[in-house]
Parts: C-alpha cells; sequence; structure tokens
C-alpha cells in the first residue's frame, strides 16, 4: 500500500497510470548496468519515479573528463567514490522511500546469476558490447527484459529487448562496433536517451502505454530527427 507520503510525492504521475501502476512500481525492482552518462538519468527519473528498489552496477571511478554527462557524480568523487557508491548517496537524499543496492566490479559469466536475481527489468547502460551480449544472453535466459541506449556526439539509439517476443541485442547487432576508448559524446544526448530509457522502464512495469519492442529509435538532436525503425521481418 502506499503511503499519504508517496500519494502525495507521486500524485501527478498517479495521475497518468493510477494508484495500482504506483504499487507496481514500488513493488519493482531494476537493475542499472553502467553509472554513468545514460545511467545517471536512468537512475534519477526511476528513483523519482518511485521504482522500490534499484541495483547499480559499476566497476569505475568517476573522472573529471566524465562530469560534462554524467549527472549523479561531482567533483568530490573524483577518483576516489566509485560509480554505484557514488550515485548511491545522492539518490538515497533524493528519495528515501526506495531502497538502493549496489555492485562494484566487472559483471562476468560467472557472477552475473548471483549478482542480477530477482530484477524485474535491466537496464543497458554501457559503453561496450561485450557485456551488452552478457547481459543479452542472460536477458534471454532469465525472461527478463532489457533495455538498450547507446549514445555517441548527439546521436543516440534505443530499443527494448522483450524475451521470446522480440529479436535479441546480438540478432539485431551481429558485429558489434569497434570499441574506442573515448568518444565525443554532448552530454545533454546521455539526458535524452537515458530520459527515453527510464521511460521504457516505467511503461514495462506500468503496463501503461507502447514500449520499443521490435523497434528501434534513432535519435539525431544534430538535425532535430527521431525516427523509429520497425525490426519486424
Amino acid at each position: 500500500m502506499l503511503s499519504n507520503r508517496e500519494l502525495e510525492r507521486y500524485d501527478r504521475q498517479i495521475r497518468i497510470f493510477g494508484v495500482e501502476g504506483q504499487e507496481k512500481l514500488k513493488k519493482s525492482k531494476v537493475a542499472v548496468i553502467g553509472i554513468g552518462g545514460l545511467g545517471s538519468p536512468v537512475a534519477y527519473y526511476l528513483a523519482a519515479a518511485g521504482v522500490g528498489e534499484l541495483l547499480l552496477i559499476d566497476e569505475q571511478t568517476p573522472e573529471l573528463s566524465n562530469l560534462n554527462r554524467q549527472i549523479l557524480h561531482w567533483e568530490e568523487d573524483l577518483e576516489k567514490n566509485p560509480k554505484a557508491v557514488s550515485a548511491k548517496w545522492k539518490l538515497e537524499r533524493f528519495n528515501p522511500d526506495i531502497k538502493i543496492e549496489t555492485f562494484t566490479g566487472k559483471l562476468t559469466e560467472e557472477n552475473i546469476d548471483e549478482i542480477i536475481k530477482d530484477v524485474d527489468v535491466m537496464v543497458d547502460c554501457l559503453d561496450n558490447f561485450e557485456t551488452r551480449y552478457l547481459l543479452d544472453d542472460f536477458a534471454h535466459r532469465r525472461g527478463i527484459p532489457l533495455v538498450h541506449g547507446a549514445v555517441e556526439g548527439l546521436h543516440g539509439q534505443l530499443t527494448t529487448i522483450i524475451p521470446g517476443k522480440t529479436k535479441s541485442l546480438k540478432e539485431l547487432f551481429p558485429i558489434p562496433p569497434k570499441k574506442k576508448e573515448k568518444f565525443p559524446i554532448l552530454g545533454a544526448t546521455a539526458g535524452v536517451i537515458g530520459t527515453i530509457q527510464a521511460t521504457e522502464v516505467v511503461k514495462l512495469i506500468t503496463g501503461h502505454g507502447e514500449v520499443l519492442a521490435n523497434k528501434l529509435l534513432i535519435v539525431d538532436l544534430l538535425h532535430n530527427s527521431f525516427e523509429v525503425i520497425d525490426l519486424e521481418d
């Protein structure tokens, strides 16, 4: 049941999907993998929406060059607090009614089953396809939806993988792009894509609205274009 405080805090979105939808959010657990440019807005808005439990996963510590886009991290965190820990501290103060778990380290085939368990949705906020493929395999093995997002420069892409209903990430991107050590990125680009990812998660949990299942959203902020590609043959 929602408390009077929660009913007031989430009043504006309850007007969209009702008390029942808000209770579904409160009972849900979401894993956010990568707490950087995408993971920051994703985690912020999921915390704001009242997702009952967040699992934040990242192996890195913030660097100065991260701060143009990784808005959950501050200068006081540089070379000091792991990203998951840095984010947890802020989000607990932003919304003390939710529970936040963290894992600082690299996901592997050996540890993923132990680390990511009992979650309703996973959010891919990564910058490499090696770990993305690992999440993709895990998602299909465990039947957990996976919201994929990626950004570079002023461009981004997003799709929602639903095991048994959509193509896998490997099928969509069978040849992974070569990872760049440093790539150009405007912080607002990550903000746009990350915010849409958080919206996909809310829609998946509440059942309100249509998600990007078997659809790839291509965002070009340089020319202000949003294109949805149908991925079904």
